[in-house]
């Protein structure tokens, strides 16, 4: 952080200096926010490549569109909505279904909401092994959902956001989260129950949680795990 942009700085005060002209006050205000963003686009892309590139459109989108911020949600706010509306956009025009391959750097951390319910430690190797694909499962049948349903379920149970604050994000009421939310569940529910259940039967022996602990709507909203390391892979600030 730079000696004109100290820890109480806020972050509209922030981006009225970079519209202002200030060259730096963008890069402070997306190193505050990078990690929860890049997890955001991370999830809704499905690998990092596509990832990459959201964040980087959502970002040019913010740096450019700044000034026409009108305050009626906080900043943070107003960054994921740019980003998740450029990744729905590349996501609409590139017509995406579930064919990448899951980014490794998914499965390695559990503080951005990663779908581990116990850590390496109090697992044993067949146990993790289970484990690991639960989680796998779980990704691979969330990107199968629409665009929209997709992106609500990532924001409400996976990053802990609020509905309110998932609808100013989806441009959208909170009604429409929910149902989105439920719709999604539901369908993730008949995706998951057959296969969850057998990785739950693993001739390993490993004992794993139920199908409702793989991570989907267990988070209390707006109460997210604290990032803890520094995600891989993002683009610089524009």
């Amino acid at each position: 952080m730079t000696p004109s942009h100290s820890a109480d700085t806020s972050d509209l005060e922030l981006l009225r200096a970079h519209v202002d002209g200030d060259p730096e006050a963008f890069g402070v205000l997306f190193g505050r926010h990078r990690d929860r963003l890049w997890a955001v686009a991370l999830r809704t892309m499905g690998n990092p490549e596509d990832a990459a590139d959201g964040l980087q459109d959502g970002l040019i989108a913010a740096f450019r569109r700044a000034g026409s911020f009108r305050g009626d949600a906080a900043v943070t706010t107003w960054l994921h909505r740019v980003v998740v509306n450029a990744c729905l956009d590349r996501l609409r025009a590139a017509k995406v279904r579930a064919a990448d391959p899951l980014p490794d750097d998914l499965d390695e951390r559990e503080s951005r909401g990663s779908l581990r319910t116990a850590t390496a430690a109090s697992l044993d190797p067949a146990e993790l092994s289970v484990a690991d694909e639960r989680r796998r499962t779980v990704l691979a049948a969330l990107q199968t959902l629409p665009e929209e349903q997709r992106a609500a379920l990532v924001l409400v149970d996976m990053e802990g956001y609020a509905m309110a604050d998932v609808a100013q994000m989806l441009d959208c009421a909170v009604g429409t989260v929910k149902s989105r939310c439920s719709r999604g569940r539901a369908r993730l529910a008949g995706l998951l129950t057959d296969r969850l259940a057998a990785l739950d039967a693993d001739p390993t022996g490993g004992t794993t949680s139920g199908p409702g602990d793989a991570g989907l709507g267990n988070r209390p909203a707006g109460r997210p795990v604290p990032s803890q390391d520094p995600p891989r892979g993002p683009p610089a600030s524009p």
